[in-house]
């Protein structure tokens, strides 16, 4: 189908927002890089004639881990001055955690270790432990993530094998429902304020329980009042701008 997000290609200079659905493996840099070339090459062909063109701005809001599927916002022109705003709304996610073991990065981006003589625990208790996490608390960010210490994303500090200090934030978890219960897999919907981190949940949670436990599945399906429901593919957006359908 045509996308018609905007009438003129002037309108992504003056601010554009685009839901997109981030393909799994694939990082939101990849995104951004996809279709800013193509946004980009777009706009210039009105202003092919023109000595000067203003340059084509375009930023996410919100990173998503590569192994995440799920809602990317990206804004262009004067609309990358709310990306901040957009950042700080409410997110919500779901996915799959694995009981029984645990990865160094917290998801299937590491080698899982499994837990030996593991006891599954019962629907209850992984109810309760649901429980147990709602309302506003301190998390520590994952070893493997972007935050930066020392001037370096803490990731790349964990990939040379070198010891990271990250201090804890402040979240809140307004919703943890369990959707499914099949052993040793549990799914999931999060409800959660900005810069949650839900592999670090899914650690926790498997300490609580004593098994353990991993994410082995992520999307985030909504930030703020924007919806993955509505969210284009990237590839499909792309190739329709190239072909000039999105008028």
């Amino acid at each position: 189908m045509a996308v018609d997000f905007f009438e003129d290609a002037n309108q992504l200079i003056s601010g554009q927002v685009f839901l997109i659905n981030k393909p799994y493996k694939w990082t939101s840099f990849d995104v951004v890089r996809k279709l800013k070339g193509a946004l980009s090459a777009y706009y210039k062909s009105f202003h092919s004639g023109e000595s000067e063109i203003r340059k084509l701005k375009i930023g996410h809001a919100g990173t998503l881990d590569p192994l995440a599927t799920g809602l990317l916002i990206l804004c262009t022109g004067a609309y990358t001055k709310k990306i901040s705003d957009i950042q700080d709304a409410e997110k919500e996610y779901t996915g799959t955690i694995v009981l029984g073991g645990n990865t160094d990065s917290h998801d299937l981006e590491s080698i899982v270790i499994p837990r030996n003589n593991v006891q599954m625990p019962e629907t209850d208790a992984i109810h309760s432990a649901a429980q147990n996490f709602l309302g506003k608390q301190m998390q520590t960010p994952p070893a493997h993530s972007a935050v930066k210490v020392g001037g370096k994303r803490a990731y790349q500090l964990a990939r040379q094998g070198k010891e990271v200090e990250i201090k804890p934030k402040e979240i809140e978890i307004k919703a943890f429902e369990i959707t499914r219960i099949e052993l040793p897999s549990i799914d999931f919907r999060v409800v959660c304020t900005k810069g949650t981190y839900i592999r670090t949940l899914a650690y926790d949670f498997g300490e609580v329980l004593c098994t353990g436990a991993y994410l082995s599945a992520l999307c985030r399906t909504r930030i703020g009042e924007y919806k993955l429901e509505d969210a284009l593919d990237p590839l499909l957006f792309a190739r329709q701008i190239t072909d000039n359908q999105v008028l």
